[in-house]
């Protein structure tokens, strides 16, 4: 049996599946809602990954793949476009594919709070959106610069490796760099954006402190930047930001990130009812008590600021998820798999209250 990369990929779309995994020595693998399923009778051989990442890449890919051992791009095939990243394991090529939803929801239809329209419209700060590989952080974003788009006046500058959903021109010119392709490196592309004259930098991850730097430079000279972390939590984020620092710069960072963070969105993916997955979502948003928490370094303090801050927008995983029970979305059981606190939230679900529930 020989597997070809076009009639895989079909697999992905039909099955309505985010990845396709393609690794030597076992089946070709899709998910769904977060669940493996194999897509072929027989394993991959070592050939058979070398000639289907050959079918996906260009020359010019497969040389520099060859050569770094790690290659991230994307192709179109059949009017869809995939996300790839190929690597090296055990000494044969491997592949992981996703599925790029083409077109941009809307924050109803993803479930998402309105109060991100509003962040999104801000003159100048930093927002980030943070969670774990495959939580929907790009589909978040791209709504995000979606709304800006038809809801203002400007330029908007991406950073992406590579781009995952394609923008048009509307309200905003919207230039969209991929690294790679229309610049040579994410910090060539970094140093050049405040001289495009953007209203708006979309930096695809913060990944190092040059990264980071950049990031408050823009704010601080009244930009607004949104990015991504791969951390689960607005304390994790903190740190994060925290530890790409030497330790004898954190009182500045601090004080930096009090000043120009406008809020951090972190995101999980939770089965729902009937099939399918829904969006959870923590809102800390800098509040003068949250600006005040940062500066002084007091993170702990910040999740209940959150549960305690409804009225501003702000909520916890817990609160969400105890809506989405409540509303029939979610399964009990699930919400308290997923809950940061399941105690509380039982509690919570049983009308008794709960620690990360004030209002």
């Amino acid at each position: 049996m020989t597997y070809q990369l076009e009639a895989l990929l079909a697999e992905v779309v039909r099955h309505d599946a985010s990845d396709l995994y393609l690794t030597a020595e076992a089946k070709p693998m899709i998910a769904v809602h977060g669940q493996l399923t194999a897509i072929g009778e027989l394993p991959l051989t070592p050939e058979d990954t070398v000639r289907l990442a050959q079918e996906a890449m260009t020359p010019e890919q497969w040389d520099e793949f060859r050569h770094r051992r790690d290659l991230n791009f994307a192709i179109k095939v059949a009017g869809h476009r995939f996300r790839f990243n190929a690597y090296y394991q055990r000494s044969t090529v491997a592949m992981v594919a996703r599925l790029i939803r083409q077109d941009i929801r809307s924050f109803e239809e993803l479930g998402l709070p309105q109060v991100l329209a509003d962040l999104v419209m801000s003159p100048r700060g930093i927002i980030l959106v943070t969670g774990a590989t495959g939580t929907g952080k790009s589909t978040t974003l791209a709504t995000m610069i979606d709304w800006r788009n038809r809801n203002s006046s400007g330029h908007i500058v991406t950073i992406e490796d590579p781009i995952e959903f394609t923008h048009e021109h509307k309200g905003c010119v919207v230039s969209q760099r991929e690294v790679g392709i229309d610049t040579e490196s994410f910090h060539e592309a970094l140093r050049s954006a405040l001289r495009q004259a953007p209203q708006v930098i979309l930096i695809g991850e913060i990944r190092d402190t040059e990264t980071a730097m950049f990031a408050l430079h823009a704010s601080e000279t009244g930009h607004l930047v949104l990015s991504t972390l791969h951390t689960n939590n607005a304390n994790q984020t903190l740190e994060r930001l925290l530890n790409l620092f030497p330790k004898e710069l954190e009182r500045q960072l601090l004080t930096q990130l009090s000043l120009n963070l406008r809020a951090i969105v972190s995101q999980r993916l939770v089965p729902r009812i009937g099939g399918g997955r829904v969006v959870v979502v923590e809102i800390l948003l800098n509040t003068p008590r949250v600006q005040e928490l940062i500066a002084q370094g007091d993170v702990e303090e910040l999740k209940g600021v959150m549960a305690k801050s409804v009225k501003d927008g702000m909520q916890t995983f817990d609160m969400h998820l105890y809506e989405l029970v409540k509303a029939g979305i979610v399964e009990e059981e699930v919400a308290l798999r997923y809950a940061d606190s399941a105690n509380d939230l039982k509690l919570r679900l049983r009308g008794i209250g709960g620690s990360g529930f004030g209002r």
